[in-house]
C-alpha cells in the first residue's frame, strides 16, 4: 500500500543520525525508525488492516528486503 523513498523524507538520513546521536550513543546495528510514508491503511476512507496470511515487506536499496508474515492471535 505504501511506496516511497528517502528523497521524500522531511529530514534526510544525515539529519536524523545527527539528531539521534545527540540524544544517545548509536551503536553498529542500531536502527532509527523515521515514521511512515503516505498511504497508511488506517487513514483511508474505509480503513484497511493487516489480516492473517498477509506479508509486510520492506526493501532498502543496496541492503536487502525484510519480509514479516502476519499471523492472527489465537
Amino acid at each position: 500500500m505504501q511506496d516511497s523513498n528517502t528523497d521524500r523524507m522531511t529530514h534526510n538520513v544525515y539529519e536524523l543520525v545527527e539528531y539521534a546521536s545527540h540524544l544517545f550513543t548509536l551503536r553498529p546495528g542500531d536502527m532509527i525508525s523515521s515514521g511512515s510514508p503516505a498511504g497508511v491503511g488506517t487513514a483511508r476512507g474505509t480503513p484497511i488492516y493487516f489480516k492473517d496470511g498477509d506479508t509486510s515487506t520492506c526493501t532498502i536499496e543496496s541492503i536487502g528486503t525484510l519480509e514479516n508474515p502476519v499471523k492472527a492471535e489465537k
